[in-house]
């Protein structure tokens, strides 16, 4: 892992002052027809500036519904979603788009790399939009291909990299424009057991190493315990859990304070 950055800081642009994430009171209710589906329930979630958080929970547990609301993809039916200092849940259209093109990185299950492209350009597919000059996006981009270990495999295409390298790109394209917090929803889920590993140390590596505050979504109970703390959704609510993924604290705790 080199020891280069996008800024002077290792905490990146996270304001350290206050919670990265706070979630209050939130509920998000969709419909099948006329019938409404409630998905979470009154939750309230505080997770602090550079902290590795994993969420872990049965399918249609919510915990996608509830990463997307932290991430700006979604907004909830009430309650409020607090991001960096910014209530997100306030912002229109425009405003939230960039807002999250800005402070978001996103990492998936599959690393969803264009194929006519090379790994630097799509690394650099996030910057088509900002303002940087061609010399700064070219040095971001160098600089993601580093940290993900991957320098030399730039100008690789995805059908010339492995499984494990081409989620490192899309790793590499989640950081290029030094987000506050990176999101990444079952990261490991499409790698074997030796890759997943490699991909976890990377991620341990950028939070350790370079400040990012991670809100990673798993099944994998191996790839929770890596994080720094694990929280079980179910049923629309969390509760806390030991490092073995059993559930040891519910938490039912009023609008705004810590969990």
């Amino acid at each position: 892992m080199s020891e280069t950055s996008f800024s002077d800081t290792a905490a990146g642009n996270g304001a350290a002052a206050e919670a990265m994430v706070d979630v209050r009171s939130v509920s998000r209710t969709f419909h099948r027809g006329r019938t409404p589906v409630p998905v979470l329930k009154d939750l309230t979630l505080r997770m602090e500036n550079g902290e590795f958080l994993a969420l872990m929970g049965p399918s249609g547990s919510g915990k996608s519904t509830l990463l997307n609301l932290i991430a700006g993809l979604d907004r909830p039916t009430g309650g409020e979603v607090i991001v960096g200092g910014s209530p997100i849940h306030r912002l229109s259209e425009r405003k939230l788009a960039g807002w999250r093109s800005r402070n978001i990185g996103f990492v998936f299950q599959f690393s969803n790399l264009l194929g006519a492209l090379s790994a630097e350009r799509n690394v650099a597919v996030p910057l088509l939009l900002t303002s940087f000059s061609a010399r700064e996006r070219r040095r971001r981009v160098d600089i993601a291909l580093e940290i993900v270990g991957l320098s030399e495999r730039g100008k690789h295409r995805p059908r010339e990299l492995s499984g494990g390298e081409q989620q490192r790109v899309g790793i590499a394209r989640a950081l290029v424009n030094d987000p506050m917090l990176l999101v990444c929803d079952e990261p490991t889920g499409d790698l074997d057991r030796a890759t997943s590993g490699e991909i976890l140390d990377l991620l341990v590596a950028l939070n350790r190493d370079h400040g990012k505050t991670i809100l990673m979504v798993t099944h994998d109970p191996v790839a929770a315990e890596r994080a720094s703390r694990t929280l079980h959704l179910e049923d629309g609510r969390l509760a806390e859990c030991g490092h073995d993924g059993t559930v040891v604290v519910p938490v039912h705790e009023p609008a705004g304070a810590a969990v």
